[in-house]
């Protein structure tokens, strides 16, 4: 019987990872599970570069479009669908392969994370008036003198994290670095072949420039408008992702459409930077040149490898 195991494919946004996550899917008996915190979000499908509609029929992603865009979903939460869509797939006879950028989203799969209380809506936007009208320096003098630790890892003008914050002390009556440092960490009990792809900064940069200009023109406005006019917050996590905070402004008024494409190709470029940095804190990874066949090619050699040592011929 084929013993148990993952295989991860992390990278940079615009690194090539759905390309090359098909072309193993075609390959191997692999389940694919979505690993980019944007993606989850139902609504959000020009701006977020999810596989069109035809191409995910015949690949199906799981945890994608599960979530609204008006509700909060934490990397704890993330790790117990995740896991379970890996037993799903186990049962099904299929390796799960984790695909996307979001870093904190893999850490969270090996080696578990607090699930936390799910996002209270009338919890969080009474802080966030509270917010607003004292301001979040004052929210953040709150937070410090309930979870002292917690307030020294935020900035008293992160919105986003403070609101989470104290509405996890609220919900559940407890700090959230007690419940934090409570849940440490359960790794999975099998293997995980960890690979990343990587391109050099200027062909990375010149992928960008025209990814961003074509999600724009397949409906990134558009979609952000339907968002704002449905009254996601303009701080929630789906407003908040790259290209749609950008285009955010953009229906505001703040920008034109040529500072939207240049502020997004910029947000673009620092958001690809983050995921690299992350991923090469991150142990075991093996790294692999995107844009070249041969790296392509030995990529997939080393899942061959690694499956069939497994015993999934």
């Amino acid at each position: 019987m084929a013993e148990r195991c993952a295989v991860f494919l992390m990278g940079p946004t615009a690194s090539g990872k759905t390309e090359l996550a098909l072309a193993l899917a075609d390959r191997f008996p692999v389940a694919l599970i979505n690993a980019d915190s944007a993606q989850v979000y139902r609504g959000m499908d020009a701006g977020t570069a999810k596989p069109d509609p035809q191409t995910r029929r015949r690949y199906p992603h799981a945890l994608m479009d599960i979530r609204d865009p008006a509700e909060g979903f934490s990397a704890g939460e993330y790790a117990r669908l995740a896991r379970a869509a890996a037993e799903e797939a186990f049962a099904r006879g299929r390796v799960p392969l984790l695909v996307g950028g979001t870093g904190l989203y893999f850490r969270a799969f090996a080696e578990g994370l607090a699930d936390l209380p799910a996002s209270d809506p009338e919890v969080r936007e009474r802080l966030r008036r509270v917010g607003e009208q004292e301001g979040w320096p004052a929210l953040h003098a709150r937070l410090a003198e309930a979870d002292p630790e917690a307030s020294r890892a935020i900035h008293p003008n992160d919105a986003q994290r403070l609101l989470r914050a104290l509405e996890v002390m609220e919900l559940s009556g407890r700090p959230l670095s007690q419940l934090q440092r409570e849940a440490g960490g359960v790794p999975v009990a099998y293997p995980i072949l960890k690979c990343a792809l990587w391109l050099p900064p200027e062909a990375l940069h010149r992928r960008i420039e025209q990814r961003f200009p074509r999600l724009v023109k397949a409906g990134l406005v558009e979609e952000t408008a339907a968002l704002r006019e449905r009254g996601v917050p303009p701080d929630s996590p789906a407003l908040r992702a790259v290209g749609y905070r950008q285009a955010l402004a953009y229906l505001e008024g703040e920008i034109d459409r040529e500072g939207l494409n240049a502020a997004g190709m910029a947000a673009t470029r620092r958001l690809a930077r983050r995921q690299r940095i992350w991923l090469r804190k991150e142990p075991g990874v093996a790294w692999y040149r995107g844009d070249q066949p041969a790296q392509q090619a030995r990529l997939m050699e080393e899942v061959a490898a690694f499956l069939k040592a497994r015993g999934w011929a």
